[in-house]
């Protein structure tokens, strides 16, 4: 606990943490015995799930390219009511009902994410981060709340964009000063094997990635994951996990205990 006291982690918030309520009820409960504890804790979110939902319902087929999500202009009125809307909202209240202080934030606010179309494909409303404004969310910590953050930016002329979570946490987690960044995903960690848990590599050092990726160890969903890490250690945070988030209290198992909980990158 004195490793973390007084000092700034940013969560990335999504897998079946987001979807199983009783996965849902320990994260809230992990974020809140932080944010006791004096740990200036900032939640990030996804959506995803809930997205499709809704683009289901509406009869829109969601559609992907390279595993980011391709978002025109009625799937961006979407995501937008559902990440800065419903899923921001409900997280907030999960945490107020069990005594948590928490704000809900997007983006937008403050001018806090600023963006620009994503230029290496075309993906319609995706946006690229070039700037992250901390103040909304530096208010929030020191006033004891936990800012809970969807990520939603918007360019110079007010023009709305969908921003991939991990790099919106990632980018946060830099600009914040953070010690460390936490990714709740569907896997153990970094596997040398994909399909033998048994094979979870506990820590990386950040010069050993390329390496990783030559052999195949790191690919697919896993690459723009570990990237956002290593952008984040390269840029001043010191350690930075990818964990196992359909462990129940997988952040405090991940924060204090000696095995942790997942790939650490460093």
């Amino acid at each position: 606990m004195k490793k973390y006291t007084g000092k700034t982690i940013v969560v990335k918030y999504g897998g079946n943490a987001m979807i199983d309520e009783r996965l849902k009820d320990a994260v809230m409960e992990d974020i809140i015995l932080l944010n006791m504890l004096g740990i200036k804790t900032v939640l990030v979110h996804g959506g995803g799930p809930d997205i499709n939902k809704l683009l289901k319902q509406i009869g829109k087929e969601a559609k992907f390219v390279n595993g980011l999500r391709y978002t025109d202009e009625e799937t961006m009125e979407v995501v937008q009511m559902v990440l800065a809307g419903k899923v921001n909202k409900d997280l907030v209240a999960r945490l107020c009902a069990r005594n948590g202080k928490a704000i809900g934030l997007c983006g937008v606010d403050a001018g806090m994410i600023r963006c620009e179309k994503h230029a290496e494909q075309d993906l319609g409303l995706v946006g690229d981060i070039v700037d992250v404004n901390t103040f909304p969310v530096e208010q929030a910590l020191n006033s004891g709340l936990i800012p809970v953050v969807a990520t939603i930016g918007a360019d110079s002329e007010g023009r709305t964009y969908n921003i991939n979570a991990d790099t919106a946490a990632a980018a946060l987690a830099i600009a914040l000063g953070a010690c460390k960044l936490v990714s709740l995903t569907d896997i153990p960690g970094l596997l040398m094997d994909k399909d033998d848990e048994s094979t979870l590599i506990h820590e990386v050092k950040i010069s050993n990635v390329p390496k990783l990726v030559a052999q195949g160890v790191i690919s697919g969903g896993m690459l723009p994951k570990i990237a956002c890490c290593v952008d984040s250690i390269a840029k001043g945070v010191k350690e930075a996990v990818i964990i196992d988030g359909r462990k129940e209290h997988a952040i405090l198992l991940e924060m204090f205990s000696d095995l942790g909980n997942g790939t650490l990158f460093y």
